[in-house]
């Protein structure tokens, strides 16, 4: 469940901030990019637009130059320019025919250009304007939708500008920053808006009639108001760039701060105010992982305040709440916060992990810690229980430290819980993890599998334990018992699988099963003619829950048809604390039914007189810690001579469990005990053996 958790906290982390950013990162370069490309298609219009406008220029001298001779298309040229312009004609192998002006162009590195064409109405707005203020009109046709391609040659003398391989415009990074300086120089001093800042020659090519070429010098003039539109754009994108970054670090800031809020909120023990078990399990892991500490021996723990339910009962559940609060600042200042991680796991459960250098160290440790735990409240002794699991080096085949790879906190702390599940009592104490609790939950996961298939295939075995009458030594009756004769272990002592069942709740189907197996035992031994005597069945406790089960008793019997007298019910002890009325029901209902109740292993625990006066029962079973460990003072015999006379005032018979001496039988036969149960007259046997035991009785 835990990993569940922490899988879903890391895509809500992920989605939450990384989501996030990648969302304004691409927000923003889109942003950027519209901005960058805007100042990026302005540029090339500015540089198309001049170009275009030089070409057609050129291309309309071209056409004068066809149509006149050389002398007169030099004088128009000065009407219509104001001024010479420098060209050269060459032949179609680029070698110079003639030239006109300073010839600075380098035809070595020529090449052409892809123009846009975005300024391709420039030449009809020159032919417009020599028509209005110059009254020429030179009849040639203005093709507007040709854009084409153009050849360029950069200047000897500032090759600034020229074609690149890829058919664009190219500016030399290296004789930039001269025109720059100069550009600067001018925009400081220019007044006027329309006075060109630096002009950067270049000579474009333009076809002749007669198969030669016009290349005529051009300059690509830089204007105040085109530098003052780029260094607004520029402007622009540099304060929105720097508050895109301003506000992403912003971002950034606030999203890791909420990120960490979340963690803390999502790590935080509502109860103690520190951290939970989802973080322990995290880092526990992430610390076992890492290659430095591969040569490092850790402990996990599992810590249980052994008071809190009736700590919380006697006062209040704040109360408690409040006793978890210093447990878990008492744990914290006995680990090192560094290298050492505690939590708080559920109730008055504490997960813990320390290294150590061994297991004496490890045991000092934890209790000094369980002596201060004590130490909390003055006003109450308390008691811990803490089991402990040990992880080891992680070393490769040559014994060198290697990373571990496959941690597993959880079963760490488990098998630390399994550890701690077997202490009890009143005082704290400690429980090492090793492989035979392994082995034992194995056995026990595999007796509770097997447990529906056994009682269908009749596993369960029924045995007998006689009981006599210790005056005449005769057979009086006989307690039916329980042995589990397994194809997987053999036969199983009822010690190691009652418990079981009766915390799994299969228990009431063994009480069915011995009932039902007894009953017909007992009818068939009736009809072969023997002289049956009683045989006492244990029901369970949690039987007693069920309002119709002397009906449920009834039935099983009448079903084998057996008489009623013949089968005694025998009842814990324990069974008396629970649901007094209902048991007082159940008992009258089967002496109604002709049954007999027993009381088993009365004086096993704090008995209750009183359970005595109200209970209606036949017979009174002494428990056998009465007759084991010698009785040095006497007192035992006291309390037993006392239970006969108490229990013949009530009418009630006694029989006396685990009797194994020949002196107890003569005392119990002295003080008037009605049967002896135990290994000195007979052992539980199997039916076989006890049918022979019927066989001598009369």
């Amino acid at each position: 469940m835990a990993n569940i958790k922490e899988e879903k906290l890391r895509k809500l982390k992920k989605s939450f901030t990384g989501g996030s950013i990648v969302a304004m990162l691409l927000l923003g370069a889109v942003i950027f990019a519209a901005f960058a490309i805007t100042l990026v298609v302005f540029c090339m219009y500015i540089i198309d637009s001049k170009v275009r406008t030089e070409f057609d220029t050129i291309s309309k001298i071209a056409e004068v130059y066809d149509r006149s001779g050389e002398s007169d298309a030099e004088d128009l040229m000065s009407v219509m320019y104001k001024g010479d312009r420098d060209y050269i004609i060459t032949d179609a192998d680029r070698k110079i025919i003639s030239e006109h002006g300073n010839n600075t162009c380098d035809l070595s590195k020529g090449g052409t250009v892809d123009l846009l064409g975005i300024a391709a109405s420039a030449r009809e707005e020159a032919q417009e304007e020599l028509k209005e203020h110059h009254d020429v009109d030179l009849g040639i046709d203005i093709d507007t939708s040709s854009y084409g391609q153009i050849t360029v040659y950069p200047d000897k003398h500032l090759p600034v500008i020229r074609p690149n391989r890829f058919g664009m415009m190219r500016i030399d990074p290296k004789m930039v920053r001269p025109v720059i300086s100069k550009i600067k120089q001018e925009a400081e001093s220019a007044h006027e808006i329309g006075k060109a800042l630096v002009n950067v020659p270049y000579w474009i090519e333009v076809p002749l009639e007669n198969g030669t070429n016009m290349v005529c010098r051009s300059d690509f003039s830089v204007y105040l108001r085109e530098m003052a539109v780029i260094g607004i754009l520029s402007a622009i994108i540099l304060l929105f760039t720097t508050a895109l970054i301003v506000f992403m670090i912003v971002f950034l800031i606030k999203a890791f701060v909420r990120r960490k809020r979340m963690n803390e909120v999502f790590y935080m023990d509502e109860i103690t105010g520190n951290y939970n078990w989802l973080w322990f399990i995290k880092f526990a892991e992430e610390e076992l992982k890492k290659k430095k500490n591969a040569s490092k021996k850790y402990a996990v723990l599992d810590i249980v305040f052994a008071n809190y339910r009736n700590f919380c009962v006697c006062h209040s559940l704040d109360e408690g709440n409040r006793m978890l609060v210093l447990i878990d600042k008492t744990i914290r200042t006995h680990i090192d916060p560094k290298k050492e991680l505690a939590a708080h796991h559920s109730a008055a459960h504490f997960a813990v992990m320390m290294t150590y250098t061994d297991r004496d160290d490890l045991e000092v440790r934890i209790k000094a810690m369980i002596s201060d735990l004590e130490k909390i409240n003055s006003d109450h002794k308390f008691n811990y229980w803490i089991g402990i699991d040990r992880i080891g080096e992680s070393t490769d085949e040559n014994g060198r430290p290697e990373k571990r790879e496959n941690v597993d906190v959880e079963r760490s702390y488990s098998n630390a819980g399994a550890a701690r599940a077997t202490l009890s009592g009143n005082e704290s104490a400690i429980a090492f993890f090793d492989e035979k609790m392994i082995e034992e939950q194995k056995w026990i996961d595999n007796i509770v599998e097997n447990q529906d298939k056994a009682l269908e295939n009749e596993e369960f075995l029924v045995y007998y334990q006689p009981k006599y009458d210790p005056r005449t030594n005769e057979l009086k009756g006989a307690e039916a018992l329980i042995r589990w004769k397994s194809p997987q272990y053999g036969l199983i002592s009822p010690g190691r699988f009652i418990p079981l069942f009766e915390e799994n709740g299969f228990i009431t189907n063994i009480d069915h099963y011995m009932l039902r197996h007894v009953a017909q035992d007992q009818k068939k031994w009736l009809d072969e003619g023997f002289a049956c005597v009683p045989v006492s069945v244990n029901v369970s406790r949690a039987h007693f829950i069920e309002a119709d089960l002397a009906e449920q008793i009834r039935d099983i019997v009448d079903e084998a048809g057996t008489t009623h007298d013949l089968v005694e019910i025998e009842l814990t002890e324990s069974a008396f604390f629970d649901d007094k009325d209902a048991l007082i029901t159940t008992i009258r209902k089967l002496k109604d039914y002709g049954f007999t109740v027993s009381m088993d292993d009365f004086g096993s625990g704090y008995s209750s007189l009183n359970s005595l006066k109200e209970m209606p029962l036949d017979v009174l079973k002494l428990d056998a810690e009465f007759f084991r460990n010698g009785d040095q003072d006497g007192r035992g015999q006291i309390v037993v001579s006392e239970a006969i006379k108490l229990a013949k005032k009530l009418d009630m018979r006694t029989v006396a469990e685990g009797v194994e001496v020949k002196d107890q039988v003569d005392f119990l036969a002295e003080e008037g005990c009605d049967m002896i149960q135990g290994f000195f007259f007979a052992k539980p046997m199997p039916k076989d053996e006890y049918v022979q035991k019927l066989s001598t009785n009369v």
